[in-house]
């Protein structure tokens, strides 16, 4: 047991895969391949580095001595000079040539961005999944009619499988932004101090060329074609903010969801899993709390709360660059990847075991659906020779009247009894009832499940079809 502050996103919610992500570890062993990329293109444009140099670099890039680089930032109070340095001692033939013409956003703004684009991937993948549980989900319950809920109040009737389909329109939308912020990735390149690129243009002796060439080799060797054309000293923070959009949008459309799966599990129509042993209450024994769903709407709020930093951070910037930037990027943005790795994996599991209670459905559709086919009765009334209004009319008092009955004495509603002994609409019960199958309630539901799935879904399930079959074992 730990006497300092443990973060619970790392001990309890993020996966091992994306806390590798904003790892020491990979956030210095990729510093040095930022620093091996840009020493291979000055030496490919025709700078004084040998073969023997950059092999020498390679050799060390991920057999990191992080307690060393830790003793000399506590001297130098750089955290990049404390690494060249580190890394200087383990490559002396090479110590000159690291970091040459280069400050330190080049090192720190390309490595983000290289990462960044690693933890989308993973988001996105594990998007995916969580869109095929709930793909599957709709199409397997597209027949089942429910009450439809505005205002939740009942409201016209869907299906348990349409009204998933709400959900998956919204995880769509963050699919597709997930995509654009991976494909609109720019790295900064090699810019120099404050964005003249003026160190380089110095080490190549004024040719231009070769300088807008290096910029172009750097990102070319990080595996991302796109770069920024222009830059201050670090990179535009709009694209942080992009970014952080895109995950916090996961978060709304998860925390949404969630919400409506709580809300039905009131109802007890639609339940998440519930393990075997798991206690819902330490005084209530009884209690099936839809604790998994709460813990995604609690951390969605976290995630969605730490996306106001971002556009904070990039309308503060000023001129070529501030460093109260720094600070809160450490901290808001690894914590918006983790908290939306914990909330897919835990969606992912959830969506993967839904039950559906279609008796307890069919029971509130049946307490609710007098007062759904007043409008059936009402035309079936003047084939029979009524007049609308007047039908209407009693209708509503009939209504109203069923309604106190309701709400008032605790009794079942007794409408249709009322209507069939209402002369004036020349109806049996019998002929009521007929009016009352719930499938003429709940118009194209089924038909916009198949039709959605098919056009706009299925596609992005057959293109990542070798990525699907993600199972999550929670850590609590």
């Amino acid at each position: 047991m730990s006497n300092r502050y443990e973060n619970p996103l790392v001990t309890r919610y993020a996966s091992e895969e994306m806390l590798h992500m904003f790892s020491a570890q990979k956030k210095f062993s990729t510093w040095r391949s930022v620093w091996i990329a840009l020493a291979e293109s000055e030496k490919e444009l025709g700078l004084p580095i040998t073969e023997e140099q950059i092999n020498e670099l390679k050799a060390f890039e991920n057999n990191l001595n992080l307690e060393r680089a830790s003793e000399i930032e506590r001297e130098v109070r750089h955290d990049v000079m404390s690494h060249v340095h580190a890394y200087g001692e383990q490559c002396p033939n090479a110590k000159g040539i690291i970091h040459l013409g280069a400050t330190s956003a080049f090192v720190t703004g390309n490595t983000d961005v290289v990462i960044f684009k690693q933890a989308l991937t993973l988001v996105k993948n594990k998007l995916v999944n969580l869109m095929n549980n709930v793909a599957q989900f709709s199409e397997e319950h597209k027949n089942q009619p429910t009450l439809g809920f505005t205002h939740f109040q009942p409201a016209q009737m869907t299906t348990v499988g349409k009204r998933a389909t709400l959900w998956l329109m919204d995880l769509l939308q963050d699919f597709e932004a997930i995509e654009q912020a991976i494909d609109n990735l720019r790295l900064r390149g090699a810019k120099g101090t404050t964005g003249t690129q003026a160190s380089y243009l110095n080490l190549f002796e004024d040719d231009h060329g070769k300088v807008v060439e290096l910029d172009k080799k750097v990102c070319e060797k990080l595996g991302i074609s796109k770069v920024f054309p222009v830059t201050g000293q670090t990179y535009s923070r709009k694209q942080d903010t992009r970014i952080i959009n895109a995950l916090s949008g996961i978060a709304e459309s998860l925390h949404k969801m969630t919400n409506d799966i709580r809300l039905l599990q009131h109802l007890k129509e639609v339940e998440e899993p519930f393990a075997k042993k798991q206690i819902g209450s330490s005084a209530m024994a009884y209690k099936r709390n839809p604790m998994r769903s709460e813990r995604i709407a609690s951390l969605a709020r976290y995630v969605i709360s730490l996306g106001l930093n971002q556009p904070m951070t990039t309308t503060t910037q000023w001129f070529e660059r501030t460093l109260d930037d720094s600070a809160v990027r450490r901290l808001s943005i690894p914590e918006s990847f983790l908290g939306i790795d914990a909330i897919l994996d835990i969606a992912i599991n959830v969506t993967s075991g839904l039950v559906v209670y279609p008796k307890v459905i069919a029971k509130h559709v049946n307490a609710e659906l007098p007062f759904m086919a007043t409008e059936n009765i009402i035309m079936e009334g003047v084939k029979r020779g009524g007049d609308r209004q007047e039908l209407h009319e009693q209708i509503r008092v009939h209504s109203m009247a069923a309604s106190r009955v309701v709400k008032e004495e605790g009794k079942d509603n007794d409408l249709l009894d009322r209507i069939a002994a209402d002369e004036s609409f020349k109806l049996t019960h019998s002929e009521i009832e007929s009016l009352l199958d719930h499938q003429l309630y709940i118009g194209r539901s089924p038909e916009q499940v198949t039709e959605f799935i098919s056009e706009f879904v299925q596609p992005i399930l057959d293109e990542h079809k070798s990525i699907l079959g993600h199972n999550v074992k929670l850590k609590v």
